[in-house]
């Protein structure tokens, strides 16, 4: 998921160390944009010290349904450099908490506590740059991309950004307005493609699924700025993500060029059912030292549990949020012993290669592992 082009112990000890792990804010609503029929903005006030964020973080929302704490991770729409305040935009999912419980609880005046804004999908842009971003976004992954085209417009002059947008109708098109304002204001710099599911009978664009044959078309019409200045970025659901891969992968365009970023329904919103250990010839629970804002802490893990599960079991505040092995809010590095991840997406093969893991999908499979998160 990075884009860098540039992705229950028995028992539970604890004693001082010195890093410092991420900080938790309250952010007071500015105001709540109803961007589509299922779709609303937050905007945030800044705190007394301002946040600093890139261009295509997210934000983690913490609220309490039904009893329970629940973090659901966010992409900001708003940029760093040409927005004064902090905007998320939630799209409601059937059977999602905190889809659901955000628009219909959360007005103007309201305070969400937030983790820090996190995420490795973003740039370092600078001002002699130039280079084309071609962006493939559905839905709500439109998100990312908003952040990322404002934040290029402005600080680079000389960069343009091609956006393949994908929607169900042109009524669930968030960021409509938006757009077409932009288009007016950075005229040849910024080149929106709608590509609607159901069109209107007027609609003038392309209509259907995004399929090889279209995207090809589409592709072959916007700026050719060649393999060495072309950037490709994907945010969406999984099967247009993989589709549009499949295509500029025949198309030859370097592995190194193609960024995404997935949106994952947290695991919280699912009725998980763990595999029963076999005792004498499974796996085997592991004791681990995680060290994180400032603290150390020893539990053992179960075979059928996850670090970030035990660790909270035990009462220890551990960062996470999509709990999917994607958002990298969980991410620590592994000092020693070895971990078997579940998923690996999240992390980068030069992050895997230092040894950084995912506590939320993690497993202990030695009796020395020492992480430390922040």
């Amino acid at each position: 998921m990075a884009f860098g082009f540039f992705k229950k112990g028995d028992k539970t000890e604890k004693k001082e160390t010195t890093s410092a792990g991420p900080h938790y804010h309250n952010l007071r609503v500015k105001q709540v944009i109803q961007e589509t029929r299922d779709a609303i903005s937050l905007v945030f006030e800044h705190p007394e010290k301002k946040i600093l964020y890139k261009a295509g973080q997210f934000l983690t929302l913490i609220a309490t349904v039904g009893g329970k704490e629940v973090r659901r991770a966010y992409s900001l729409n708003s940029s760093p450099v040409s927005d004064s305040d902090l905007s998320v935009t939630i799209k409601r999912v059937e059977g999602g908490l905190m889809s659901n419980w955000l628009p219909d609880n959360i007005k103007a005046g309201s305070t969400v506590k937030v983790m820090e804004p996190m995420g490795h999908f973003t740039t370092e842009f600078q001002k002699d740059n130039k280079r084309h971003l071609v962006m493939l976004a559905g839905g709500s992954g439109i998100t990312p991309m908003m952040s990322i085209i404002k934040t290029t417009l402005v600080e680079e002059s000389e960069s343009i950004c091609s956006l393949i947008y994908c929607n169900r109708d042109i009524e669930s098109i968030i960021f409509k307005n938006a757009f077409d304002q932009l288009q007016t204001k950075y005229e040849g710099r910024l080149h929106v493609i709608h590509v609607l599911d159901n069109a209107p009978q007027n609609w003038q664009g392309h209509s259907g699924l995004l399929n090889h044959e279209m995207l090809t078309k589409i592709l072959e019409r916007i700026p050719d700025w060649g393999i060495g200045s072309t950037t490709y970025l994907m945010c969406g659901p999984e099967g247009m993500m993989k589709n549009a891969q499949t295509l500029l992968e025949a198309r030859q365009i370097p592995a190194e060029k193609i960024f995404k970023e997935s949106f994952v329904q947290g695991t919280i919103d699912k009725e998980t059912k763990k595999e029963p250990t076999v005792s004498g010839t499974g796996p085997k629970a592991h004791e681990v030292t995680v060290r994180y804002d400032g603290q150390e802490y020893k539990f053992v893990v179960e075979p059928n549990r996850t670090i970030l599960e035990t660790a909270l079991d035990n009462g220890i505040d551990l960062p996470y949020s999509c709990q999917s092995g994607l958002c990298t809010a969980c991410r620590g590095k592994a000092l020693s012993g070895q971990v078997k991840l579940d998923e690996e997406e999240g992390l980068s093969q030069s992050e895997r290669a230092e040894g950084y893991v995912l506590t939320c999908v993690g497993h202990p499979i030695t009796d020395d592992v020492v992480i430390e998160i922040g």
